[in-house]
């Protein structure tokens, strides 16, 4: 019983031992046309006008409106108390029907309650006030 362990064998049973490139030719040739499909698609562009030059600033200063929620969270409009949510609600009515809506700043105590200030904020959207926004934030900010 003999066995041939050398290289000096010449049988013709012998595997080929190349590597089989075909199929990574085929996910080659797949990717360039994929590649080649896609990119017209990425040169397309779309003619848009912009504006040209900066416009000039505005010299009208904006109304405000600022309504202040206190720690025991009591409203005011402008530094006036309002004695009642009806009250409160008629401002809210009467600003927002302005042909030049006033910007409303919100300024909530630190230690007033969040049901109060969004229920303000609530109130104030429902009944037609479109700018809005919370001023005094940095009093929520760590370390104050």
């Amino acid at each position: 019983m003999g066995m041939s362990v050398g290289s000096d064998s010449t049988h013709e049973d012998e595997g080929i031992v190349d590597i089989n490139t075909t199929p990574l030719i085929d996910v080659m040739l797949v990717l360039l046309i994929m590649l080649i499909i896609t990119i017209p698609l990425q040169t397309h562009s779309v003619a848009i006008d912009l504006p040209q030059g900066n416009p000039p600033p505005s010299t009208e200063q904006p109304k405000l409106v600022t309504v202040s929620i206190g720690y025991d969270n009591s409203i005011s409009w402008n530094n006036e108390p309002i004695a009642s949510e009806a009250a409160l609600q008629a401002h809210f009515e009467a600003a927002a029907a302005m042909p030049d809506q006033p910007e409303m700043h919100i300024h909530p105590d630190r230690l007033a309650d969040y049901k109060t200030v969004a229920h303000v904020m609530a109130d104030a959207q429902r009944l037609g006030m479109t700018k809005l926004g919370i001023v005094g934030l940095d009093q929520f900010m760590e370390g104050q």
